[in-house]
């Protein structure tokens, strides 16, 4: 026979049949859609200052090189499918708040109140987590890319190769110079760019948010974190490569930040089994072969 219910484990009186829950999601997914259509109207209603918000790396990197910020249209639609994808990502970041409050609605009736306490924090700490991976790789990442990127031109900017002085101005084959490469790019190729960085980095940053809240469900453990680094080095290493663009400088950054986390990672796990242990050996719950379970992982991660 079960024990008796603690009031902080019960359940939200909400024994309603299947069709009323289907209900509800479609009422939660309506408002959830309305958010993110009236968000996107928003954006594109500004796509403008936004555009020019995210041109700012490049336009300051051309700046320091003194050339002109300009980018291109290749296509003669390419200007409206770049306000529709600016619209589009920005009507998600805006509406994102009120899309998370209406899956908390749908699912916090079917949680222990115990569930719901756990679980809130990291519903919270999800998005703070994601807006500071996007603002490192705006502020930080993206100069160093966008200066590395700039450093292939080729010749002097904007004007003609010179002759060489001791050549003769009459022969023409003397004439002939290098051929000057100069940045001219597509305002589409440059938000894709700009966008896979943003996003790249916003979802490497939830890597402490997905290990503590596995911690905390006991699917993952410190110590066996702690004996994956090897493993985690080369997936962070692909990752690096697949995410960013084919140079050294963004996935050595890359790579360095994600392995931080992983680090960071670790010692939060870590900590949420020093507090598991300390409860469960004031209620008097803490077995012996736990602890020297615990300490031989603890050996383990030593070595």
């Amino acid at each position: 026979m079960s024990g008796p219910a603690t009031p902080e484990d019960d359940i939200e009186d909400t024994h309603a049949p299947l069709i009323e829950h289907l209900a509800e999601l479609r009422q939660r997914l309506i408002w959830s859609i309305l958010a993110f259509v009236a968000a996107m109207l928003l954006c594109f209603s500004v796509w403008n200052p936004i555009f020019n918000f995210l041109t700012q790396p490049i336009c300051t990197a051309l700046a320091d090189r003194g050339q002109d910020c300009g980018l291109i249209l290749i296509k003669l639609q390419e200007g409206f499918f770049v306000a529709i994808n600016i619209s589009f990502l920005g009507g998600f970041a805006l509406s994102f708040p009120v899309i998370g409050y209406q899956l908390w609605r749908f699912v916090a009736p079917g949680l222990y109140k115990s569930e719901k306490n756990a679980f809130l924090p990291f519903l919270l700490a999800s998005p703070a987590m994601f807006f500071l991976g996007a603002a490192f790789a705006y502020y930080a990442v993206l100069p160093l890319a966008f200066n590395f990127f700039l450093g292939f031109q080729q010749g002097p900017v904007g004007l003609e190769a010179p002759v060489p002085e001791a050549a003769d101005p009459t022969d023409a084959r003397a004439q002939i110079a290098a051929a000057g490469i100069v940045f001219q790019g597509s305002v589409q190729e440059y938000l894709s760019l700009t966008t896979k960085f943003v996003m790249a980095f916003g979802l490497c940053f939830q890597l402490p948010v997905l290990l503590t809240l596995m911690g905390k469900a006991g699917l993952v453990s410190a110590a066996g974190l702690a004996n994956m680094r090897k493993y985690a080095v080369v997936g962070i290493l692909m990752l690096a490569a697949l995410a960013t663009p084919p140079d050294v400088v963004s996935q050595v950054v890359l790579f360095t930040v994600v392995y931080g986390l992983y680090e960071v990672s670790i010692q939060l796990v870590r900590r949420i089994e020093r507090k598991r242990e300390e409860r469960l050996r004031a209620e008097g719950l803490w077995f012996e072969d736990e602890d020297e379970d615990e300490a031989d992982l603890a050996a383990e991660d030593r070595k």
